[in-house]
């Protein structure tokens, strides 16, 4: 996945900064044939579980991977 309206390597010096907006980004935007780290979504869920897209998504990761 590329971005470019992000600057990355300023944001990877925060880590945990950058592990929220990381999956953030693969949730929202696609996988591009990466894998979601399961240990760190559900550490992260509760953060982030309000800024994605879409109610559907929320309730598929919620019912279906982390339970």
């Amino acid at each position: 996945m590329y971005n470019w309206s992000t600057d990355e390597d300023y944001l990877k010096q925060f880590p945990e900064e950058y592990e929220r907006w990381r999956l953030l980004q693969l949730i929202n935007y696609g996988l591009d044939g990466e894998k979601l780290d399961l240990k760190k979504l559900r550490h992260y869920w509760p953060k982030i579980k309000h800024q994605v897209e879409g109610n559907l998504k929320v309730k598929y990761i919620e019912e279906y991977i982390l339970c």
